[in-house]
């Protein structure tokens, strides 16, 4: 009987269960897709000479995280690769915003927007420097982070306390008018707040992308060589060092839990797999709650809660196998690994009020990555393997465009989609269809049934808005990773800090199940110490 059962082999999973290995517990990983990695996976599946990201691609939370650093996978065959550009916002009329990890050309792209802007861009990054070994602290560490706050707080009053917390919580357009004159260093936070689920008008979404801009300056975004799923290899190979082995095409169907503890799981096959210690799940919330623990064993609050749970947004991708390079306008962009393609501010805006309102946006906002770019052995010598996604509502209530969609995802809908993604680059580089050799389309549905984590293709595991966000997240009064059942514990994206390839949620979880299991021991310790002794004194 394993000391542990660990539900999912994503990447929270798995560090999950590392850290738990480390500790000398045995450890038993079930994973419901045929291999392990989650939404960190690649393949050859749109051409045999190309390598593609399946989901994720991009890395900057990985290189900050001190979670990951800890595992030391550099020993375990993982290697890091940069585009010589991080990011890139070429716009309509040939200029482009540019974030470069050498803080001298990100701040010479902004200031060729606005005289000043440059130097705008220098203070931002001179606060982040001051905050960010709190900040790094406080994201990555189990909620609350009482030790984190107070050392952040300290750098706070030095870097200007409550005018930077009011800083921090402006809406990013707010935050971009506030800071420059131009629209350059607009783009950039703008666009960055939109890897996540904020609107520029959202409370919160100035900080989100200050700092997904700052992770890009200080650490680039970079990709495993070789393709996203070497990151899961090295988890893995570690974990087999270990001796323990990730059991793939074995689907957890139920949680068992007896005398109110979970004491195991369930497979689709019906095989009881014990867990002597705890059970950690890098599941989603609604999948935890809503499936694998039956609702007797949960406070009726928390299911009351649940249904307020909200997803962030749906995604639609396309994979290309390029046979050259992609003809931007502007070419500047391409030198980035990540190219972000709105027509501005405004048209980020257009974007997230078309999917508010339930509409398919008729010129979407598209993150593509070039990631021969970032990784030249992902495709041969003057080709690229590249990828574009955008967001789309969950429920789609009309098309802002002409085709008519209606979020059925079939193979009409699929395609159509797929060809407003690629109208969209090929405003910023005419010629661009002309250079594809093949693409896959992969609709919100069809991410789902490759990842069941990714909910109608929502990448985060829940909102990144603020009402979800810290002891609201998954629901209210929750935050950490302990659940109503002991000895089961929340590993995913949907418990804090949230989504994001970091390793975080997971490391999270086992740190709680090794101190959960000491827990009792400690407490018979402290009945022992505490009796009376002869002298009716109380030690």
């Amino acid at each position: 009987m394993p000391d542990a059962v660990v539900i999912g082999a994503g990447p929270n999973g798995l560090v999950a269960a590392n850290l738990l290995a480390d500790a000398g517990w045995s450890v038993e990983v079930l994973e419901a897709q045929e291999g392990p990695g989650g939404a960190v996976r690649h393949d050859r599946g749109v051409d045999p000479e190309f390598t593609s990201d399946l989901f994720s691609a991009f890395y900057p939370l990985a290189a900050a995280s001190p979670v990951l650093a800890g595992l030391a996978l550099e020993q375990h065959g993982l290697t890091w690769s940069h585009a010589p550009k991080v990011l890139a916002h070429p716009l309509p009329d040939g200029r482009c915003a540019v974030l470069s990890r050498d803080p001298d050309e990100t701040a010479a792209s902004l200031e060729a927007f606005a005289p000043g802007d440059g130097a705008a861009w220098r203070e931002l990054l001179a606060v982040w420097d001051t905050l960010r070994p709190g900040i790094l602290d406080a994201l990555f560490t189990p909620f609350p982070p009482v030790r984190a706050v107070a050392g952040l707080a300290r750098r706070l009053r030095t870097a200007g306390g409550l005018r930077l917390a009011r800083t921090m919580v402006l809406p990013v357009r707010r935050l971009g008018e506030e800071e420059f004159a131009g629209e350059g260093g607009r783009l950039l936070l703008a666009g960055n707040a939109l890897h996540a689920d904020l609107a520029p008008e959202a409370a919160g979404s100035g900080g989100f992308g200050w700092l997904m801009s700052m992770l890009g300056q200080t650490y680039g975004f970079p990709v495993p060589a070789g393709g996203s799923g070497a990151l899961t290899a090295a988890l893995v190979r570690r974990l087999e060092r270990r001796g323990v082995a990730v059991r793939c095409g074995e689907p957890v169907t139920e949680i068992v839990v007896r005398g109110g503890r979970a004491v195991g799981v369930r497979t689709a096959g019906h095989a009881d797999v014990p867990a002597r210690r705890a059970v950690l799940a890098d599941v989603s919330a609604p999948a935890l709650y809503g499936s694998l623990v039956a609702e007797r064993h949960l406070p009726p609050r928390l299911l009351a809660d649940l249904k307020r749970f909200q997803w962030d947004f749906a995604t639609f991708k396309v994979d290309w196998a390029l046979d050259g390079k992609v003809p931007w306008n502007s070419p500047e962009a391409a030198e980035a690994g990540t190219v972000h393609l709105a027509d501005g501010l405004d048209g980020l805006t257009r974007f997230a009020a078309a999917i508010a309102t339930g509409r398919v946006p008729d010129e979407p906002f598209a993150l593509f990555g070039q990631m021969t770019t970032a990784d030249p052995g992902r495709s041969p010598e003057g080709t690229e393997s590249a990828w574009a996604y955008t967001h789309v509502p969950h429920r789609v209530r009309g098309d802002a465009g002409d085709d008519g969609l209606t979020g059925a995802w079939d193979a009409r809908e699929r395609e159509a989609m797929a060809d407003r993604i690629e109208a969209q680059v090929e405003r910023y580089a005419p010629g661009f269809r002309g250079l594809i050799r093949a693409r896959r389309v992969l609709a919100p549905p069809t991410l789902e049934g490759m990842d069941a984590n990714l909910h109608g293709g929502a990448l985060n595991g829940g909102t990144t808005a603020m009402h979800q966000q810290l002891v609201f997240r998954p629901t209210p009064g929750t935050g950490r990773p302990e659940t109503p059942v002991p000895g089961l514990y929340l590993a995913s994206a949907s418990a804090h800090p949230g989504g994001g390839v970091h390793g975080a949620p997971g490391a999270n979880a086992a740190r709680a199940a090794l101190h959960g299991h000491r827990t009792p021991v400690l407490a018979r310790l402290h009945r022992g110490l505490t009796r009376r002794d002869r002298g009716g004194r109380r030690w």
